[in-house]
């Protein structure tokens, strides 16, 4: 996404992926996330100084910098900001057909005060039918199962260090997964990212997964106190959650920090103590929330790793047999599929899950 006059001031091109990583992109990485900061920093306080009005509604590709909507909040004149889910290109249908609704049709906006995105549940989903009869044609058996049911198996899996698929409901509108396409994992658990990232997403092992906190416990774990569903905002893990570091830790150099724990929580942990947050409510998630729950009943943590269910460079899984493929080359060790639950008992075959990536280029 750079041009050659780019590559002439910094010199050279673009770091080939997963190739070897070096302070000049870190150090080029980090400036341009400062001045992309300040330009919507300057920008949202502009607008106030023009409107006068406290609350700031964000869109379009650039509003997905988590980063600086955290620092908006914090720093900005707002009571409240409010991000759209799809933020970015896609999003701009949801403008366009409210806009052909109200000011060319003239109908009225019937206002209630609530989030109407429905948490951004607004993609396919697919009945018990449909999954049952895929699973069938798979050959696999997986007897429904009870909310309960559901729930506790995955609670249990979690806190054994298991690694879950979690299909259900509606798909979601965005870039994100908000826990009806995601891969869960326990926060807790210190090997949890590296894990993650090279036998699940198949990706460089620096590369940060976001926590899902319950709504009503964010603020005990985290430097904020609003709703944040759709994770677009960044904010510090709580200082009560930090671990001291050990006096190695600062000889050591850039990714090598990323294997020192720095709080209870550490595979949601950044390097600066920052996290990238989705509160979890029951209205907006459902099932989702109930598992957390119970998951928060078992171990006292009420907080999970949530991310895409993807590999590196493939769409996030839309349909049974997308979330199937995925689970079978990959090392994800259970699949919920709606309200069936499917347990790995053997090894995945190499050379499938090597054709399975070939199909995907690296990000």
């Amino acid at each position: 996404m750079t041009n050659h006059r780019f590559h002439k001031l910094f010199g050279g091109p673009p770091r080939r992926p997963e190739s070897l990583l070096t302070q000049k992109e870190m150090d080029l990485a980090a400036s341009i996330q400062v001045v992309t900061e300040e330009a919507m920093l300057r920008l949202a306080r502009r607008a106030f100084q023009i409107t006068g009005k406290r609350r700031l509604c964000l869109a379009g590709g650039v509003a997905l910098n988590c980063v600086a909507n955290g620092r908006i909040l914090r720093e900005g004149p707002f009571d409240e900001i409010w991000i759209q889910p799809a933020a970015g290109d896609a999003g701009g249908s949801l403008g366009a057909a409210l806009a052909v609704w109200h000011q060319m049709l003239g109908n009225p906006r019937h206002h209630t005060g609530k989030d109407a995105m429905r948490g951004s549940m607004l993609g396919p989903e697919f009945s018990d039918a449909e999954i049952a009869s895929f699973l069938d044609s798979a050959g696999e058996v997986a007897p429904p199962l009870s909310d309960r049911q559901l729930t506790d198996c995955v609670a249990r899996l979690l806190d054994d260090g298991k690694v879950v698929g979690w299909f259900h409901g509606r798909m979601e509108f965005g870039p994100r997964a908000l826990g009806s396409r995601s891969i869960i994992g326990d926060a807790r658990n210190p090997s949890m990212q590296a894990v993650m990232n090279k036998k699940i997403k198949f990706r460089e092992s620096f590369r940060p997964f976001a926590p899902c906190v319950l709504r009503e416990h964010v603020s005990d774990y985290f430097t904020l106190d609003c709703d944040s569903p759709y994770m677009l905002l960044v904010a510090e893990v709580a200082k009560h959650r930090r671990l001291p570091l050990p006096a190695a830790s600062h000889q050591l150099w850039g990714i090598d920090q990323l294997n020192v724990p720095r709080s209870t929580i550490p595979a949601v942990t950044h390097i600066d103590y920052s996290a990238r947050i989705q509160t979890v409510d029951a209205e907006r998630h459902g099932l989702f929330h109930t598992m957390m729950q119970r998951f928060y009943e078992l171990t006292g943590c009420p907080v999970i790793v949530n991310t895409s269910f993807n590999v590196r460079g493939e769409p996030i899984v839309c349909t049974p047999a997308d979330a199937y493929r995925c689970f079978r080359c990959t090392h994800i060790d259970a699949l919920v599929l709606g309200r069936r639950l499917l347990i790995k008992h053997r090894q995945i075959d190499p050379q499938t899950a090597s054709q399975y990536l070939e199909e995907f280029q690296l990000d």
